[in-house]
Formats: C-alpha cells, structure tokens, sequence
C-alpha cells in the first residue's frame, strides 16, 4: 500500500491537488451573502415553526406573566446567547419592519452584530440604532432609556425562565406554586435578604407580579428598567430558548415589584455621578474604568495620583444609541418623540424633572 504524499505544493493547493486561493475568505463570505442563504426559508425558520412561536406569543399574551412552552428549534449559535429572543424576533419580523438589537445597552457588540446580519440575510429587514425608529426591539438584560410606544414590540432574551427557581430548584414543585399563586417561599427570601443585609438587595432578575397574578422573571434587567414594563404602552415578550419557554407582559399591565411596607422597592441610584460624555443623571450608568493618561508624581505610589499604573472610574450612560443623541442635546427628554410631554417612564429624575 502506497502512502498518498503529505507535501504542501508551493503555488496555493493542497497534496490532494484541490486549489486554495488566497482569498478563500472573503469568497467563503462571499458565498454566504449570496449564494449562501438562498436556500432558508424567508426569516431562517420553516412557516409551521414561526405559526408555532406566533401561537405561543398569544397564548402568552392572554395570560400575562404566565409561561407557554414551545418546541425551541436549534439556531445558528448556541443555547443560551439569545436563541429564544431570535426565534420570536424572527416569526415577528416582517419585510417592511426595522429591527434594533442591544446587548447590555450596546448596539455594537458581536452578539447583538450577529443577530442583526442573521435577520438582515434572511428575512431582508432594514436594520437601526435608534430605538425612536426601531419597529421590533431585541434585547438582552437592557430596555432603552427613550419611551418605547404602542406601534413598538420588545423581545428580551431571557437565560432563567422562572423567579421561584432562587428559593427551589425543582421546577415540578415552582409550577404548582404558580398554579396555587403560593409565593410565600419568596416572601420568605425576601425577608432574610432584609434581615442579613437591611435592605432587599437583589440586583438583576427582581421578582415582579403580573397583573396581579403570576410571579415573573423580568429577566436579567436591572432594576432600574423594572418600573419600565409597568403599565406599559408597549408589548413584551420573554422568550427562553434553552427552557422552551415563552411569557409576556401585554400592554397597560401592572408589574409590581415585590417588596414589603417598610422595605419599599428601590433602583439603583448614583449620587453626584454623570455620564462623562453626556452628562446625563437620569439614565443608567455603569462605571468604566480607564487607565491614566498622565505621569503619577515622581516616587509616589498612589494610582490616584496624576495616574502612573493606575486607573481612573468614570461613569458612562449604559445606552449608547442615547448617550450619542444627548451629546448633541443634553436637555433632549426620554419622550421626544411623542407628542405628549412628562410620560413616566423608569425612574423618576434625580433633579426633579418631568421626562424621565
């Protein structure tokens, strides 16, 4: 038996003599916006699996907070970065509609990129950054500063499906609580988070109420976006595709935050802090932290000091798509682009003011 040779040819082929050009590449790329697609169906999904998610959706919708399964289908990335979001963005998704997507307030980053060139091949939707002009809105653990309207549908990706599953595990016995509305185990958690740390001091993932009823994960938001889906002018919808589960918070729905009578429900605040590039003190802000430009003091050791090895914390507005457009207008109000003023939307503004 004779052995094929291993040689690698200098002019660009393989020792099998099958030829790689050098822009293998970009012509792969290439193929794929072109060629490569033309054989999915319209938005990725076959017609009985978008009937399928559509029908979810209503069942949701119908019963606020409650969660629908549905056959969750395998998508081109993996369970747990934003299939269930995808899969209802998609059978929303219409020819004539513009999609925003956010990552943790960014428009720019891989996940929310790759996400907004699956819907843009596939379902040839236009595509923005700007939530005033977004007709669907995906999102993950961010809902946008700017007033979102009744014309408007928000998708959050959702990765735990279920509040209960902080105090029990067992997903058998949380479905029997929300059949019986039997919470008591999360007053229960509640309570000790006030007794270890004086105050209910849960960051992400707050429990909520819907409509009086059913206990809902609002998924990873903060809780300075919880007060948002409060009675809301726009749907939401929480699709989980690791979970196959859906739920929704229809429009002019009470959301209420759990908490107790001397323990009220707080969000994040940030005294004496702005956005350093906006100004901004009624949005979110997260902390950023930059490495000093100038030269410490010469045989000081203090990173605070003129810089040197050190880094400096400043505070930016975690939705950039706003922060750009307050950089033009730093007076420019959450509800612009309504034409009634002082909607309240999110928390209130910490120097009083009436569009926040």
């Amino acid at each position: 038996m004779t052995e094929e040779p291993t040689t690698h040819p200098s002019d660009g082929s393989t020792g099998a003599g099958t030829p790689v050009p050098t822009d293998s590449v970009d012509a792969a790329l290439t193929a794929v916006e072109t060629d490569g697609l033309s054989g999915y169906n319209y938005a990725y999904l076959d017609e009985h699996t978008k009937r399928e998610v559509r029908r979810s959706m209503l069942k949701a919708v119908a019963i606020p907070g409650h969660q629908v399964p549905y056959a969750s289908r395998p998508m081109p990335l993996a369970r747990g970065w934003g299939t269930g979001g995808i899969q209802a963005s998609l059978s929303l998704l219409g020819p004539d509609e513009t999609l925003k997507v956010i990552d943790q307030g960014a428009d720019e980053s891989v996940n929310a990129a790759n996400i907004r060139r699956l819907a843009e091949n596939t379902a040839e939707v236009a595509t923005t950054a700007d939530t005033t002009e977004a007709d669907l809105i995906q999102s993950r653990h961010r809902i946008p500063e700017e007033v979102l309207t009744d014309d408007q549908r928000l998708v959050l990706q959702v990765p735990i499906t279920d509040a209960l599953r902080k105090v029990d595990p067992s997903d058998a016995a949380n479905r029997r609580r929300h059949a019986h509305k039997n919470y008591g185990k999360m007053w229960v958690h509640l309570y000790e988070n006030v007794v270890e740390y004086g105050e209910i001091n849960i960051a992400s993932r707050y429990p909520t109420l819907v409509a009086g009823r059913y206990l809902m994960d609002p998924s990873p938001i903060p809780r300075w976006d919880v007060p948002k889906l409060d009675d809301a002018d726009h749907v939401t919808i929480l699709a989980a595709g690791r979970e196959a589960r859906i739920y929704a918070v229809p429009p002019h729905t009470s959301v209420e935050p759990l908490a107790f009578d001397d323990r009220a429900f707080t969000v994040e605040r940030f005294p004496e802090q702005a956005c350093h590039a906006c100004g901004s003190t009624d949005t979110y802000l997260v902390e950023v932290s930059e490495e000093h430009g100038s030269t410490a003091s010469e045989g000081s050791d203090d990173p605070d000091d003129g810089g040197g090895a050190g880094f400096e914390t400043r505070y930016a507005c975690n939705d950039s798509s706003f922060c750009a457009k307050r950089r033009e207008d730093p007076d420019l109000p959450k509800d612009h682009h309504l034409d009634r003023s002082g909607v309240d939307w999110g928390p209130a503004t910490p120097d009083g003011g009436e569009n926040a």
